[in-house]
């Protein structure tokens, strides 16, 4: 099943990765009775409903919203301080008369191209840094001080994320992806411009198919977490 999710709106685009909650079954309980399929399409939810309604509120706190509303549609059935609550990354751009704003929590970036063929990536990759990769290790440093966020029950979240707005005619498209199709440049050794290159000239299915082969190929032990991945990409160009 794929636990990505991708909305889109005349000037928006979300694209959330969900990140698959812990097996009762391996002696973890996430303390929430959905899975990250629930989870993800109701922050999906929360989110388009100001961004279709045209709010003036920074991204931010349009996250930080959509947080505590998806907190309020299950507080009562499950325990919303459990740190194995499932999650979600979250990418969000919003375009403008003047500028475009972007938004990345955790591994889920925002590439803007300029006019002029430049790139400038914004990719949260603050797990990268972590001491440790145990389970433990990563429980503990889940949305903590010195470790990584992600979009789960704690709105302040959303002020930990990787944001800021650049002016519209310095960018002529904005592509928004998932890990598992972003592993192009960040597994695959090939650069943001070639990555970008792609997609605007194949679109999206062409990257996720070349990154397909690329997983398929992948000799064991040559990379660090899951074979394969989910994938999402979009392409927007505005110029």
């Amino acid at each position: 099943m794929n636990e990505d999710l991708v909305v889109t709106g005349p000037d928006f685009v979300v694209v959330l990765d969900g990140a698959t909650a812990p097996a009762p079954q391996a002696g973890v309980e996430s303390g929430c009775r959905h899975d990250v399929t629930w989870l993800v399409r109701q922050l999906g939810t929360q989110l388009a409903v100001p961004l279709i309604g045209r709010s003036t509120a920074s991204l931010a706190d349009l996250l930080a919203e959509a947080i505590a509303g998806l907190g309020a549609l299950h507080a009562g059935t499950c325990d919303l301080s459990n740190p194995d609550s499932p999650s979600s990354t979250v990418a969000m751009v919003r375009v403008g008369a003047e500028s475009v704003e972007h938004l990345v929590l955790a591994d889920s970036p925002v590439v803007l191209r300029a006019p002029d063929g430049r790139v400038t990536t914004v990719a949260d990759d603050r797990v990268d840094y972590l001491p440790e990769y145990t389970f433990e290790a990563v429980r503990k440093a889940r949305n903590q001080p010195g470790g990584f966020w992600v979009a789960s029950t704690l709105p302040a979240a959303a002020y930990e994320a990787l944001s800021g707005t650049t002016p519209r005619e310095q960018v002529a498209s904005v592509a928004v992806m998932t890990d598992g199709a972003s592993r192009y440049a960040e597994r695959y050794g090939h650069s943001w411009e070639d990555l970008v290159a792609v997609l605007e000239s194949g679109g999206p299915r062409e990257l996720i198919d070349r990154v397909r082969a690329y997983d398929v190929a992948a000799a064991d032990g040559s990379f660090r977490g899951k074979r394969h991945d989910d994938a999402s990409a979009v392409i927007c160009r505005l110029s």
